[in-house]
Order: C-alpha cells, then structure tokens, then sequence
C-alpha cells in the first residue's frame, strides 16, 4: 500500500469512529500531517464516494454506508482473512497480535450488514492449544526484517555451545510452537536458520546490511530448491 492510500485509510478510519463531527486541526494532529493535507485528502475521499459532511472550521462526519469496494469479499475470501487475523492474534507477539485485532476491526467496520454478521458468528477459530510464550525480541527481528537492518546476536544451538554472530535478516516463519529465523550469517558466509527460543540476546545495528532483501530471499529460495 502507499503511503498515500493507507494515509487516506487512516483518515477514513478515525471519521468512521467519530459519532461527532470533528476539527479538521484534531484530524491533523491524529494523522500527523498538515491541515492542508487533511483538506486534500477529505476531498480526494468525497471523490472516491465518501459521503463526508462539513467544512473546514465546522468539523467532518463521515455518514453512513460508505462502503470501499476492495472491501467486498466472497465468503471463501472473508473467512481467509477472518481465521488468519485470529491465528495471528493467536500465535504472533503482542505487537503484531494487536495490529490483527485492529486490522480484523478495521475490515469488519467498513462491511455491509449481512457480511459483518458473518464475521461476528463464524465459527473459525485459532486456538493456541500449547501456549508458547512469545520471545521478547520478535518485535526489534520485524522491523530489522522490514527495515533491512543487520542485527547481533548471541545464539546457542542444539548442543547448547553459545555464539555470537552478525546476521541479515529477512524472513521468519511462525509455526504453531516455533519461530524460525533465515538470515545471512556474516560468520558462516552463508544462509542459516535460528530457532527464536535459542536467541540468547539480540541488538539492532541500526545500519542496512549491503543487499536487498527481495534479492535474498531469491538466492535463499534457490538454495533451498538445490538442496531438497
């Protein structure tokens, strides 16, 4: 998404749960952009079907039914995205347990009435039968995998024997009971995997390792596929 249209989202989001009107400024302050900036975007969304009443100095309100058409789904679709929000809030760290929960609210708010009551009396679940507590450190290795950031890390492996590495990186699997880590290990020359439970300490460089995370995962995928 870019910025610009997860900006007007956000804008969409907070008119949706206003049951007054509000201040273009408060808008600005929410937001974090310039009035002028909300003034544009409340027109841009009026342009795409938003039925938006009032004027800058009176306030905003978004009236019902505005529906955004991305937001239809089939039933197969809304319950894809209903038991994946649910397994994450189940088995993701809090961070990210909570984003699923405002993202699940978020869809759920701008449906019509009869695919809201789907979602509110689906019988889908994720259950996290063996709780497993969430690593301390999985919120700073997303934003390193999204930021590009190198990361150090002290790691001790399945003989219990304790390093510490510079790594890269860029994807991470979350299994029911486990995380799992790739990266490129400064140390080995080469792509590893590390268990997030065996992560003894981890520190953000805060500088971008010299690839591109798109070009390894392609060089991972490949690898993978000449080993099996």
């Amino acid at each position: 998404m870019s910025q610009r249209a997860a900006r007007l989202l956000h804008l969409l989001d907070e008119l949706r749960r206003r049951r007054t009107p509000v201040r273009g400024a408060e808008l600005a302050q929410r937001l974090e952009v310039s009035l002028r900036t909300v003034y544009r975007d409340i027109d841009a969304l009026r342009a795409q079907g938003a039925d938006i009443a009032g004027d800058p100095g009176i306030g905003y309100q978004l009236r019902p039914g505005f529906l955004l058409p991305p937001m239809m789904f089939s039933a197969e679709e809304l319950e894809a995205v209903l038991l994946g929000a649910r397994w994450v809030a189940s088995h993701g760290d809090p961070e990210l347990a909570a984003a699923a929960d405002t993202a699940l609210q978020r869809v759920i708010g701008v449906l019509p009435e009869t695919l809201r009551l789907q979602v509110e009396t689906s019988g889908l679940f994720a259950p996290h039968w063996h709780a497993v507590p969430p690593e301390p450190w999985l919120p700073a290795l997303r934003r390193a995998i999204r930021d590009g950031n190198a990361v150090r890390i002290q790691y001790r492996d399945v003989e219990g024997r304790v390093s510490e590495r510079m790594i890269w990186p860029f994807a991470m699997a979350f299994m029911a009971d486990v995380r799992m880590l790739a990266a490129w290990c400064e140390m080995r020359g080469d792509f590893r995997h590390f268990r997030a439970d065996r992560l003894l300490a981890l520190e953000d460089s805060a500088q971008r390792y010299p690839a591109q995370r798109h070009q390894l995962l392609k060089r991972w995928r490949a690898q993978c596929m000449t080993d099996n």
